[in-house]
């Protein structure tokens, strides 16, 4: 190496001070992406929401006040300070039915989610480590799935079974598994050529140690993004489902509902509709946010450090 260039160049800060450890590295990328924390944030505070709803929202959610009904925003005129984003049509304090709808959208969200990977990555992991006639049989049902259109075949589905949460949660979940086996499958066919797999098959482990401890564990990453996506979509789904009235059924808090009933009063009392609007967004928003940045964190492509 020419000297001149060799005493000219800046000493990089990881050969002054070693190299930053793993989870520094994370932490600051993660930092470095602000939309990501704020997703983060947002996703936080849906939590706190969710798990301490009684202590936080300012009224019961289910108590009716015919006298008070229809009553705007604290920052409108003719507002109330004692409801802060107004009344329904009975007289219902909507921040409280709101706050009380994110315990509905996170569970049926995660419920679903849950049931979309252990449905979607078995099937991926066989398809994609067995192959042959398997491989073809799995396809074939995720073709199926994926042509057909998900608000029609749900729509049956919570129609046969009839609208709760549970049935909520199942419809959305035995709907959503495509996706995770397209991906698994994809992620299991270059696994399973590379080295550590195949030492594993000439050291005659069973097949199930090699998916379950050698594939498995490297499929992690794409499965906790992927899920984190999915759980947007599924409240998403909820909501429609629920605005149609095959959802969530009164009197419990819905976001989906709540759009439903503010349906006829648009013109005149935007707000019934707007924010719960506005909460699906958010969420959505937010949990879109947080997962692409779990995805620049895990993709090897998109690091820079």
């Amino acid at each position: 190496m020419n000297p001149m260039i060799s005493d000219t160049m800046p000493m990089q800060p990881a050969e002054q001070h070693g190299r930053p450890s793993t989870l520094f590295r994370i932490c600051r990328k993660m930092w470095h992406l602000k939309m990501g924390v704020m997703g983060g944030i947002i996703l936080a505070v849906m939590l706190v929401f969710a798990v301490a709803a009684p202590l936080i929202a300012p009224h019961d959610p289910y108590e009716q006040n015919i006298i008070q009904r229809l009553l705007p925003p604290s920052f409108m005129e003719n507002g109330s300070d004692r409801h802060l984003l107004g009344t329904d049509g009975v007289g219902r304090d909507t921040l409280s039915r709101i706050i009380y709808g994110t315990r509905v959208s996170l569970i049926v969200g995660l419920s679903a989610v849950c049931i979309q990977v252990g449905i979607g990555v078995i099937l991926g992991l066989m398809a994609g480590y067995f192959g042959g006639r398997t491989d073809s049989v799995i396809s074939f049902m995720v073709n199926v799935m994926m042509g057909f259109p998900f608000i029609l075949f749900a729509i049956s589905l919570v129609a046969v079974i009839g609208p709760s949460l549970q049935n909520i949660i199942f419809a959305l979940g035995v709907t959503g598994w495509p996706v995770f086996t397209r991906v698994t499958r994809v992620e299991t066919i270059k696994l399973k050529e590379s080295e550590f797999v195949l030492c594993a098959i000439t050291l005659a482990f069973s097949t199930k140690r090699i998916l379950l401890v050698h594939i498995l564990p490297n499929l992690l990453p794409a499965i906790l993004v992927l899920g984190t996506v999915e759980v947007a979509r599924a409240i998403i789904r909820e909501s429609l489902l629920s605005f149609l009235g095959l959802g969530i059924q009164p009197p419990t808090p819905s976001w989906g509902m709540m759009l439903a009933e503010g349906r006829d009063y648009m013109l005149g009392e935007w707000w019934l509709a707007a924010f719960p609007g506005f909460a699906i967004f958010l969420s959505a928003l937010g949990i879109n946010l947080l997962g692409d940045a779990l995805r620049d964190l895990v993709d090897p492509h998109m690091r820079k450090d």
